[in-house]
């Protein structure tokens, strides 16, 4: 179990909210760099303990109910994430709003050795907050900040292993799915598409139609399990179709020829592959499960011959962007 300090001034309300809540960054800054309270938002996992920090004070206390997963600014975020880019990461978490929130800076003095010394959420001089998004914080001073709050908070940093109450990945999935059912709905009222173009576009959001020809004339089979039978085999978009432009939708390039169960681990991010070809294993997948499927036995890389250029770049945008 691993534990979060986030910074929330300017989206407090939207992200706590009245208790089924998030966190949402950018992927990268403004300027395309990484961002280290970014990339942390990649290492949330499920029953993570987060302190919430606004106003100078820590002002709710949330247990991370997903790992991270791509999706779209929140609308509610207004003006206050205008230079934010349009897609980043979220993370659902159930928080509690403090009834008396505590300013860490009057207590200074009892957290200064206990913060880290690296990506530390104060100044350890004064007690200010540094800025940025999302720090990671240890169990000691975890510990702290709850003594701080409450008994309840001391008994939820001091287990060793927080369950959240269901397995929201699942709800995950469906929340991706209605951001796609948007992007739909959108490409069926945009005029200026012949309907033709409309169909097609929107047929390749299930991996049909056009793309899905043009991807098997490049694609033969299954790179994983070597399958060639069509009938057996999904037509999946490398970078996904809710994120790719119109001509990356039905870009062949994009895509790849799985059978069901390594669309579904390539599609959802527990798996990706390396441009040499080498399967790459999310860090939250399930090796039992994996094993059970029976997919990896088939081979640990894919034949990256004949990987194109343009493939390879898509490559890398899933491995950045999908893989969990």
């Amino acid at each position: 179990m691993n534990y979060w300090w986030v910074n929330q001034k300017q989206t407090f309300a939207q992200e706590v909210g009245n208790g089924d809540g998030y966190l949402w960054s950018p992927k990268l800054q403004s300027d395309g760099r990484r961002n280290f309270s970014y990339e942390f938002m990649k290492k949330v996992r499920q029953g993570d303990v987060i302190f919430s920090y606004a106003n100078s004070a820590i002002m709710a206390i949330g247990v991370a109910q997903t790992h991270h997963y791509s999706f779209p600014k929140p609308d509610e975020f207004g003006n206050a994430g205008a230079n934010w880019s349009d897609e980043g990461w979220k993370v659902d978490v159930r928080y509690t709003r403090l009834t008396s929130p505590v300013r860490t800076i009057d207590h200074i003095n009892s957290l200064r050795n206990l913060l880290p010394k690296q990506y530390s959420p104060l100044q350890a001089t004064n007690g200010h907050a540094n800025q940025a998004y999302l720090f990671k914080i240890d169990q000691h001073l975890a510990l702290a900040l709850a003594e701080l709050i409450d008994q309840h908070a001391v008994e939820l940093v001091r287990q060793n292993k927080v369950n959240a109450e269901t397995v929201i990945v699942p709800q995950v999935f469906e929340r991706i799915e209605e951001w796609e059912d948007q992007i739909q709905s959108k490409i069926e009222s945009n005029d200026s598409l012949s309907p033709t173009d409309r169909l097609t576009l929107i047929k390749a959001r299930r991996g049909q139609g056009q793309f899905r020809q043009d991807v098997l004339r490049v694609e033969q089979r299954c790179r994983i399990t070597g399958v060639a039978r069509a009938e057996h085999l999904i037509a999946s978009h490398i970078k996904p179709w809710r994120s790719a432009n119109d001509a990356e939708k039905l870009d062949p390039q994009n895509g790849f020829i799985l059978t069901p169960t390594v669309d579904h681990l390539f599609d959802k991010g527990y798996i990706s592959f390396e441009n040499s070809g080498e399967v790459v294993l999310s860090d939250i997948l399930d090796k039992t499960a994996l094993s059970k499927m029976g997919v990896i036995g088939h081979a640990s890389r894919i034949n990256a011959v004949q990987m194109s250029v343009p493939k390879r770049h898509y490559l890398e945008w899933h491995r950045e962007n999908i893989l969990l």
